[in-house]
């Protein structure tokens, strides 16, 4: 079953969980970051803490957490992981965005790196949840991967891109 190009197929075509029994475990990280573009009022209710449903990256931060211990409900070939660290930070970038990034860190026998997306990814839906009554055009974008560590395939970084301290 292993050693298609897409390992979640056998050479039939079927979709298949892949079989990490053989792996052993390791310590993996993920970092995951997106953004929501706004209009400018939209960042200052943000900034301001003034949303008529409250603390807007608080909720958002929660909500990520939460989407990364789900990631197995959600992507259908995903495996269940033990997550041991999972980090959502912001950044508010004037005039018109705010920048999400997630990382996610377990010691197991595959990596993290769809934990992290969905983190970034229900982060972002939460924050346009929470300001849709204010501003129904923002957007969602540029959700993908930054970095990761661990396993096999080792160590991969997007050029151009320092992650968060």
């Amino acid at each position: 079953m292993e050693g298609t190009p897409l390992n979640h197929f056998d050479f039939q075509g079927k979709a298949h969980m892949v079989d990490v029994s053989g792996k052993g475990d390791t310590l993996r990280e993920a970092v995951a970051r997106g953004e929501v573009l706004m209009r400018p009022e939209t960042l200052n209710i943000i900034a301001g803490g003034t949303a008529a449903k409250g603390d807007v990256l608080g909720v958002a931060r929660l909500a990520g957490i939460m989407a990364a211990k789900k990631t197995q409900e959600l992507i259908p070939l995903a495996h269940p992981i033990p997550l041991t660290s999972v980090h959502v930070d912001f950044r508010l970038q004037p005039p018109d965005r705010v920048e999400i990034q997630a990382r996610v860190r377990t010691t197991g026998r595959t990596g993290v790196e769809m934990e992290a997306l969905t983190a970034t990814s229900v982060a972002a839906l939460t924050i346009y949840d929470m300001c849709k009554a204010v501003d129904r055009a923002m957007i969602i974008q540029n959700i993908r991967l930054v970095s990761k560590r661990g396993g096999k395939s080792g160590e991969f970084r997007r050029e151009g891109e320092e992650e968060w301290e």
